[in-house]
């Protein structure tokens, strides 16, 4: 009796040491601090949006697609590791990043200096124009006029900020979970204008019939891959990668691709840019 309690106690602590060995090496994997954990683990876990179209979308399976998917697509290429897309959403991929969820983000992110108090973000490796786009009858020349106007944008995204430092008092601005939903309250005349990138705003104009028109520039705005904080090996190699591709021309291939035209000059700079 005493020699099968003994056994099942050696039993149940080689059970629990095996457990927490397992445990301990997942929190490793998923929280790798370079490009090297990255390749030994195998595979890159990386948070795109797909709900900002052509930069984050789905393709004809639903999968994630778009010019940052095809990004990361070619990181994961050029380290020659397996990739794991993740959809994210404007507010979730901060928690996303921080909770291991993903390695990396290559989701629109633009560096700003509050967002970098939580992550660290690499070499730009796009950009985008955020306009106001609202109905033609609106006169709005400047901020000022947006008092008393029904506003949508994205929650927490680039647009929402970008628009709350310039609306006055009065102007109405109505926050929704994804560029989507804002841009279905626009249609839907739930609100009367749109804080949005001109992607955004081009895609409406093709489901219309020039009703709308853009507005106000908001911000132009450039955006990074993002890791967690403390990374310098990894973001030195996102650095690496992100310049290598600027530099032959491979970023320009894929942004010429999904926008048409071709890419931005891109600061050489991981620091926040922009409020």
């Amino acid at each position: 009796m005493f020699d099968l309690m003994a056994r099942r106690r050696l039993f149940n602590f080689a059970t629990a040491a095996l457990c927490g060995a397992l445990l301990s090496s997942h929190a490793l994997n998923a929280s790798a601090q370079s490009v090297e954990e990255i390749k030994k683990k195998g595979t890159v876990t990386i948070g795109v949006l797909v709900d900002f179209p052509p930069y984050g979308t789905v393709d004809n399976s639903n999968q994630p697609d778009g010019y940052d998917a095809d990004v990361a697509k070619l990181l994961a290429k050029d380290w020659g590791v397996r990739l794991n897309l993740v959809p994210v959403t404007g507010p979730n991929r901060i928690p996303f990043l921080l909770t291991n969820k993903v390695d990396l983000l290559i989701a629109s992110f633009a560096p700003t200096p509050e967002r970098a108090k939580q992550v660290q973000f690499s070499r730009p490796h796009s950009a985008a124009t955020i306009v106001l786009y609202g109905h033609k009858k609106l006169s709005i020349k400047t901020p000022a006029d947006l008092k008393g106007v029904r506003i949508a944008v994205a929650r927490a995204s680039t647009q929402d900020t970008a628009l709350t430092a310039v609306a006055p008092e009065g102007a109405e601005i109505r926050r929704f979970d994804d560029d989507a939903s804002a841009m279905q309250a626009l249609l839907s005349g739930q609100v009367d204008a749109l804080g949005c990138a001109t992607t955004i705003a081009q895609r409406i104009d093709q489901r219309t019939n020039g009703e709308y028109e853009n507005k106000l520039v908001l911000r132009q705005q450039y955006m990074a891959p993002a890791m967690r904080l403390g990374r310098p090996e990894l973001l030195k190699g996102v650095n690496t990668f992100v310049g290598k591709y600027v530099d032959n021309g491979g970023l320009n291939k894929l942004y010429k691709k999904w926008l048409q035209v071709d890419l931005p000059s891109m600061p050489a700079t991981s620091l926040p840019l922009s409020n």
